[in-house]
């Protein structure tokens, strides 16, 4: 593994979260640890604006849990690798700003759990997604049996996982698991121009909005409705609202100050 399985640079109010294990940007301990310790770092950079992740090279995103460690976390996998791994994966799923996942390459088991956390995915064209685990006599243990479903419906989740058969970045798309493909070589480029514009739109609206459609997903519709209603009266009283309306009736541009 590389000295620092997590590389991270910001600019433009935008981090760039790099998975950098070679060849394949394994999901080891190691990198788990510094994934999560990374993530509640950035969450708490108000310059962040905007979170990308990506994996080191051009051969995968990430190509899932290093096999090598199951030997030695297989009398307590929950305790010794699962738990803190949902946790980590949790934290990015949990970000409070817009997240993008750039997939250059593959990104199976554990590296599309890690993917389907991100609000938006963008994938290069060559790129292939799959949830292999049966094959190994497991299943997805870090979210992927809960987010998956959620993205794409309950059939064709159970036919990615049942099947351990990867699938195309255009099949992903058309499923609704990629938002966008982009020529082979150009999903980070692709995902860090998205970033930049998300970053520059009111950043307390994203968080917001963001925070309104986890409600609407994990709660009944009356329900859902009650708590966005709070968070619409929130969003009413920021600065950047006051500055959207005046742009508007002055016919120029806004000048939002993400407050």
């Amino acid at each position: 593994m590389a000295s620092e399985p997590i590389r991270v640079s910001v600019s433009d109010g935008v981090a760039v979260l790099t998975l950098d294990n070679p060849p394949l940007n394994l999901v080891t301990l190691g990198l788990t640890r510094e994934l999560g310790a990374t993530l509640g770092r950035l969450a708490g950079d108000a310059d962040v604006r905007a979170l990308v992740v990506t994996g080191a090279g051009t051969r995968a995103f990430c190509a899932g849990s290093d096999i090598h460690e199951f030997g030695a976390v297989a009398d307590d996998v929950v305790g010794k690798k699962l738990g803190a791994e949902t946790a980590a994966f949790a934290a990015l799923a949990a970000f409070p700003r817009p997240t993008i996942a750039a997939l250059n390459g593959l990104a199976f088991g554990g590296g599309l759990e890690l993917a389907v956390c991100c609000d938006l995915i963008i994938a290069a064209a060559d790129v292939r997604v799959g949830l292999p685990e049966v094959k190994l006599g497991v299943f997805p243990g870090s979210g992927g049996t809960i987010r998956v479903p959620r993205r794409i419906g309950e059939a064709r989740a159970k036919e990615l996982m049942f099947t351990g058969e990867p699938i195309s970045a255009e099949t992903a798309q058309a499923w609704g698991l990629v938002n966008r493909v982009v020529p082979t070589g150009q999903a980070l480029t692709a995902a860090r121009t998205l970033a930049v514009s998300l970053a520059a739109l009111p950043g307390r609206a994203l968080t917001l909005m963001k925070r309104a459609v986890a409600i609407g997903l994990e709660h009944p519709e009356a329900e859902a409705e009650r708590r966005t209603l709070a968070l619409s009266a929130e969003v009413f009283r920021t600065d950047d609202s006051r500055e959207g309306a005046r742009a508007f009736l002055a016919k120029e541009p806004a000048r939002f100050r993400h407050t």
